[in-house]
């Protein structure tokens, strides 16, 4: 039980992400004392981070501060082009309004071992309302004195207002249509490690000169960034439709389902917990150890999202604690590399905050994690040494029965166009036929 004291004082140094713009992006975390950023479209907490322009649709962006002491927090709306980096665009073409608006709705946890602030806001609002679609990153930051407090410590070395955190949504205007597909009858195996995604884009409604370098494909695997695939070319081009089959870079390895655990109550374990331990001052949860996994593992998983959850509570927003969540995988050392902790929570990136550390003494790799109350989907990934991506194979396995969800977005910039219209989007899930 020693082992579950000696990294609070660690863990509290850690900050999150760190990491610009580029192929693919994620909510973000830079501050050490920010924590659960999410961004929830229309309640739904399974929903994809997608809201249709000119709508009733919204999306609700929260977080902690790891205080009750108050802090005033802006944020500032950035419309971005498919690739995430900012659009030609000014203000006045993408929203009407004003940037630099204060987040005004904020509370205090309730009777929790951890204090915290609980911010939220949603978009659009009273303030703020929309005119064009494509990819919007939302930058919070906090304001003027408030800055310099929050920084030290974090790395932040350049002068300037630097945001503590950004989330991240996309804005659809239907204006094509999409039909994608995924099978396990691909073109590397059949029924054995691999999916493969097919689609088609209808582009009939568009008004479309060039199809093939006006529109732009994205297709994501359970959110991860990491393996984004992106600038592909169309298979086929026919009056008014592009086709993309038999395309390699749209096979994916298929890993395996979410391990899952939950942590819904500090006084008994639930699913995929071995104890919960009170150290004053804070809650420990150890999770059951893990091993790598050679068979495919059928699990009712939620393709690596979470749930802030209490299940005592009337608002698990402030009423849910914090506690470290002890993670272990037990299996030889494996050099070359890195295993990371993936899955909504962690950002679906690699930060030295969710990878694992390797104990000889025990033979397993471990990492402890700060976590509010709730059920939690997560995966071991592989990093090799000067790789970007992930690999599930060593840890997790590649089994073709994995129900793995899958995003597409499709984006249209007209000749002469100033930024990448968001004009289709679709969530596929592979199931076993």
């Amino acid at each position: 039980m020693k082992r579950l004291h000696i990294h609070i004082c660690t863990l509290a140094l850690l900050a999150g992400m760190a990491s610009s713009v580029g192929r693919a992006q994620s909510n973000k975390v830079y501050s050490p004392t920010i924590h659960t950023l999410q961004t929830i479209v229309n309640d739904d907490w399974l929903h994809d981070d997608v809201i249709t322009l000119g709508t009733d649709d919204w999306v609700t962006i929260s977080f902690d501060h790891l205080t009750h002491d108050y802090h005033r927090f802006i944020y500032k709306i950035v419309h971005c082009n498919a690739d995430w980096t900012p659009s030609d665009l000014f203000e006045v073409d993408y929203m009407d309004g004003f940037n630099g608006q204060p987040i005004d709705d904020y509370d205090n946890s309730l009777n929790t071992t951890m204090l915290y602030t609980h911010y939220h806001f949603d978009l659009p609002n009273d303030n703020i309302q929309f005119k064009v679609s494509g990819n919007y990153r939302v930058e919070i930051y906090l304001d003027e004195e408030d800055d310099e407090e929050e920084n030290e410590g974090s790395g932040v070395q350049d002068s300037g207002l630097k945001p503590v955190a950004v989330a991240c949504f996309r804005i659809v205007e239907p204006r094509m249509a999409l039909n994608a597909v995924v099978t396990s009858n691909t073109d590397i195996d059949t029924n054995l490690s691999h999916q493969q995604v097919e689609l088609t884009v209808d582009y009939r409604t568009g008004e479309v000169i060039d199809p093939v370098q006006e529109v732009k494909v994205y297709v994501y695997q359970n959110g991860r960034t990491d393996n984004c695939v992106y600038d592909i070319k169309p298979t086929y081009v026919s009056p008014g439709h592009l086709t993309y089959t038999h395309v390699k870079p749209l096979i994916f390895p298929a890993g395996n389902e979410y391990r899952r655990f939950e942590v819904i109550n500090m006084h008994y374990a639930t699913q995929g917990v071995d104890e919960i331990s009170y150290f004053a001052p804070y809650y420990h949860a150890t999770l059951l150890p893990d091993a790598p996994r050679r068979n495919y593992s059928y699990d009712e998983d939620h393709d690596g999202r979470y749930l802030v959850r209490y299940n005592m509570a009337e608002d698990s927003d402030v009423e849910a604690d914090y506690l470290f969540v002890h993670f272990r995988l037990d299996m030889p050392l494996l050099p070359g590399g890195s295993f990371y902790l993936t899955g909504e929570f962690a950002y679906n990136e690699f930060s030295p905050a969710y990878r694992l550390a390797y104990n000889s003494a025990a033979q397993a790799y471990e990492a402890t994690v700060l976590l509010k109350q709730g059920a939690y989907d997560f995966m071991y990934l592989w990093v090799p040494d000067g790789s970007t991506t992930g690999n599930t194979a060593p840890a997790e396995g590649n089994f073709y029965e994995a129900e793995n969800e899958y995003q597409v977005y499709v984006y249209h910039r007209p000749f002469g166009g100033r930024y990448d219209q968001l004009v289709a989007t679709q969530q596929v899930k592979f199931t076993q036929e």
